[in-house]
């Protein structure tokens, strides 16, 4: 049984990685914490020249990233040049655009355009994956499947992976340890992420791990079964604490898991 490197996502400190210089801090502190793993997300326009002296400066292994797909889709030699720069071989995206979710037509026109930089990408080593949200689940098309569905099904493994959610899976009314299952043979990163049940208007508020709705350590054994290298945690709203903090308090409990 493989074991999982543990990291974070930094779209999770995203206010902290907007220039250079807060970027080389935010490392240096996550270094600090014993953090070699991340996920490069939201990150400010720093020179890919400065992003990778930074990455390489605190050894850094970055996993997967999130990438604007108009970028992926006019420039994709150039950001696959940029990935390999920083030795990451995934290129991540963070959600589908409003437009690809219409109808069923346009979940296909998403995939067409998805497995056009998928196919680069494999072809020179390198992946494309997506991240799932909860409308994926939630969104029934004409033909009575969900997006995700579609996505399953119509995809082609070589072209396209993905970067399962562990709280949006669940919000999505699924459970993730049986879901994940169903990505077998396509994932190399995974995002920890927990909710609590709240009186808000979406009815949750996210959460440091263990401390929510998601069996964390279940997750990270299906991982472990399952061969997937990668998890990193990722906190997208409604903070208690700082985004440092939730970080730091968020790993301890992935290493302490880990142990078990």
């Amino acid at each position: 049984m493989a074991d999982v490197k543990l990291g974070i996502q930094l779209f999770t400190l995203r206010d902290s990685i907007q220039t250079a210089e807060d970027f080389d801090k935010t490392l240096a502190e996550l270094k600090n914490e014993g953090v070699s793993i991340i996920q490069i997300s939201a990150i400010g326009p720093i020179p890919q020249t400065e992003v990778k002296e930074i990455v390489e400066k605190y050894g850094m292994d970055v996993c997967v990233t999130h990438t604007n797909f108009d970028r992926m889709k006019a420039e994709t030699q150039t950001v696959i040049d940029e990935h390999k720069m920083i030795n990451c071989d995934c290129l991540g995206l963070g959600a589908m655009g409003d437009d690809y979710r219409k109808d069923l037509a346009s979940v296909r026109q998403f995939i067409k355009d998805a497995e056009a930089v998928g196919k680069m990408c494999y072809e020179q080593g390198c992946r494309f994956a997506y991240h799932n949200h909860d409308f994926e689940f939630k969104t029934v098309l004409e033909d009575g499947r969900t997006i995700m569905d579609v996505l399953l099904e119509e995809t082609n493994p070589d072209y396209f992976w993905f970067i399962p959610d562990t709280a949006w899976i669940q919000i999505g009314g699924k459970d993730p340890v049986e879901f994940l299952e169903k990505l077998r043979g396509r994932v190399k990163v995974c995002h920890f992420k927990d909710y609590i049940k709240a009186d808000t208007e979406r009815g949750f508020k996210f959460t440091e791990l263990g401390k929510g709705e998601v069996d964390i350590p279940a997750c990270l054994e299906k991982l472990r079964e399952m061969g997937v290298p990668y998890a990193v945690y990722e906190h997208d709203i409604d903070w208690e604490v700082s985004a440092m903090q939730s970080c730091k308090d968020s790993y301890k409990y992935m290493l302490k898991i880990a142990e078990k």
